[in-house]
């Protein structure tokens, strides 16, 4: 029989970057997946990043992960999005090339000795004393290991819908995987269903682009990754265009048929990325609703209907698409589509994503109640750090909501759960103006170089870096000058810390200008130096917050203790702390029905 320290199930961007990192760290690992060729592949759409998980990107790029270096390599626009906020707030988006990313993943994961390869389907978990040891294929094949990583993504009971054609599928022209649901089910774990749903492609040669509104990159463009990727030379522009109150009746004359309305899906979608059925419902009084038409790929004419995920009957999707501007004479490739599948309530989990009911056994990804590849792919990282640790006897690595947007995704689905497709956003983050994308390196890069993913050079581009910055802004706090509209002699830092002047302001001084040039700052590093300087005061309040919650975190709660031993607290509270276990104080806080008064019960009581 064979013998792996870890088997991840399912080669999506959780179990891509799962194997990646238990192989790093120097477990033996499997990778089984239904299809070789499908590692890494872009389900839905052809971007990755976007409002906070693009700082979700950049910090799986810190911790050693693959995600933002292979996007790097297979970009084809880029762009920050809410650059006309506050730092907090930019978050990096890139349109990839959807099969050279893919292809990408195979050949990075290929390259890591400790990682073997296996077609095939996993069916059974081999579990003894509430311990995984292995697992059991469609094949009828057993494979032992200490770990198991489960990173299923759709695939679990999989159901794609169209009109009302329901297909047995995790993805278009793949079937799902049977047997596994019901045998976690059978072991105690909360099941439920999720919905999610896809846009049609259409060939870019069919449409019309002088009628739609054209969205290029960046001047400028940026990257994902820390490291020395190659710069973004040429790019691809994304083209807007609108649905219209005649594309709307259209669909709506199919509702009757739609699988969403006709009680076909009783699952719960994605609040926030509605399919086009929804948000003609849900929003009835907008007369329009934006397309984005998105390609996805140098060498392919496929383009994306980024806007338009609907379940509806082909022919009502195919009708109304030629209705919206620029789309009149578009040849569909592919329709759009829904799909159910299970998901496990993520407050089964710990902070490591290892489940509470079997040792070794980890959860990534939508298996989760998680939307998105950067979600699914942090999830991974994570997952496969953990297993590695857990096999090994050492502590698990687990980050707090003031370190990492990491921390924030695992800290919200264990702690508060999930009952539909869980979507990062910035508002979700109470320390944002610490978890900026540009700083992700300094708050996560130590950790990866301890855990033994990252090579030294990276913490050499680090200490680089932070040297610049802390020298740079050393300097503008102890240079003055007299300026004509300032009759005081003033700081520059205090200067720069006017919110209509910029740092590139600060070059018509010619000694600001040399001073850049001659220590080779970066405009990534005159950016740090401007917001470490600008928003100096909530930084350090913030600082100030988090030390506070690290205060809570540290006061550790007794295992599967029967809080209703507590009289002190509310009858609420001890349903609560009953069914959720937190580890610490700081935990509990955070779930919801726990008041600050049950804090302070619990509080005392750990005192005694």
């Amino acid at each position: 029989m064979m013998f792996y320290d870890v088997i991840v199930v399912g080669g999506g961007h959780a179990g891509a970057e799962a194997a990646a990192a238990s192989a790093r760290m120097g477990s033996s690992v499997l990778l089984i997946t239904m299809n070789l060729h499908t590692i890494g592949e872009m389900s839905c759409n052809p971007s990755i990043g976007g409002i906070a998980t693009g700082q979700i990107v950049r910090e799986i790029d810190a911790l050693g992960g693959f995600s933002g270096i292979i996007a790097d390599h297979t970009m084809i626009q880029f762009r920050m999005l809410n650059r006309s906020k506050g730092p907090a707030m930019w978050s990096p988006r890139a349109q990839l090339d959807r099969l050279r990313f893919s292809d990408n993943w195979r050949m990075v994961l290929e390259s890591i000795p400790n990682i073997s390869f296996c077609q095939d389907s996993v069916v059974e978990l081999l579990i003894l004393n509430e311990k995984v040891y292995g697992v059991k294929t469609m094949l009828g094949v057993e494979i032992k290991s200490k770990a198991v990583i489960l990173t299923n993504g759709t695939f679990l009971n999989g159901f794609i819908h169209i009109g009302e054609k329901k297909i047995s599928g995790g993805r278009i022209s793949e079937k799902s995987t049977t047997g596994l649901s019901s045998q976690l089910k059978s072991l105690g774990f909360d099941v439920g269903r999720m919905k999610t749903g896809t846009s049609p492609r259409v060939d870019g040669r069919s449409l019309n682009y002088s009628e739609m509104v054209e969205q290029p990159g960046d001047d400028y463009p940026k990257k994902f990754s820390y490291l020395d990727t190659p710069p973004l030379v040429n790019q691809y522009s994304c083209y807007i265009t609108y649905t219209s109150e005649k594309v709307h009746e259209i669909l709506r004359s199919g509702f009757d048929r739609s699988p969403n309305f006709n009680g076909s899906i009783n699952s719960k979608g994605p609040r926030y990325c509605p399919s086009i059925e929804d948000k003609i419902y849900r929003f009835s009084d907008r007369a329009r609703h934006q397309i984005f038409a998105e390609p996805e790929g140098l060498n392919t004419t496929e383009v994306y209907v980024n806007g338009f995920s609907t379940s509806l009957p082909q022919e009502f999707q195919f009708d109304a698409l030629h209705q919206i501007p620029g789309f009149e004479q578009a040849k569909i490739l592919k329709p759009g589509y829904a799909i159910e599948y299970d998901y496990f309530s993520p407050l089964q989990l710990n902070h490591s994503l290892e489940t509470k009911k079997i040792k070794n056994l980890f959860f990534s990804g939508q298996i989760n109640g998680t939307t998105g590849y950067e979600v699914a792919a942090a999830q991974g990282l994570i997952a496969g750090i953990n297993a590695h640790l857990k096999i090994h006897g050492k502590a698990p690595f687990v980050l707090l909501r003031n370190e990492a947007y990491i921390g924030v995704l695992i800290d919200d689905l264990v702690t508060k759960g999930t009952d539909e497709p869980y979507r990062m956003f910035t508002a979700r983050a109470e320390y944002r103006i610490l978890l900026r994308q540009d700083n992700a390196d300094e708050r996560l890069t130590p950790s990866a170089i301890d855990l033994g993913l990252v090579e030294n050079n990276r913490l050499k581009k680090l200490e680089e870096k932070l040297n610049k910055v802390e020298k740079c802004v050393s300097y503008l706090n102890r240079e003055i000058r007299t300026l004509n509209k300032i009759t005081q002699p003033t700081r520059i830092a205090t200067l720069l810390s006017r919110p209509e002047i910029s740092y590139e302001d600060l070059f018509f001084l010619p000694e600001i200008k040399e001073y850049g040039k001659y220590n080779k700052l970066k405009e990534e590093e005159w950016q740090q130096v401007s917001i470490l300087i600008k928003y100096k005061a909530y930084i350090e309040r913030e600082r100030e917050m988090a030390i506070n919650l690290i205060r809570l975190e540290k006061i550790r709660l007794p295992k599967f203790f029967d809080y209703k031993k507590i009289q002190a607290l509310s009858v609420e509270a001890q349903e609560k702390l009953n069914t959720h276990f937190p580890s610490s104080i700081g935990q509990a806080s955070r779930i919801s029905g726990i008041s600050p008064s049950d804090i302070n019960t619990l509080l005392i009581y750990m005192k005694r």
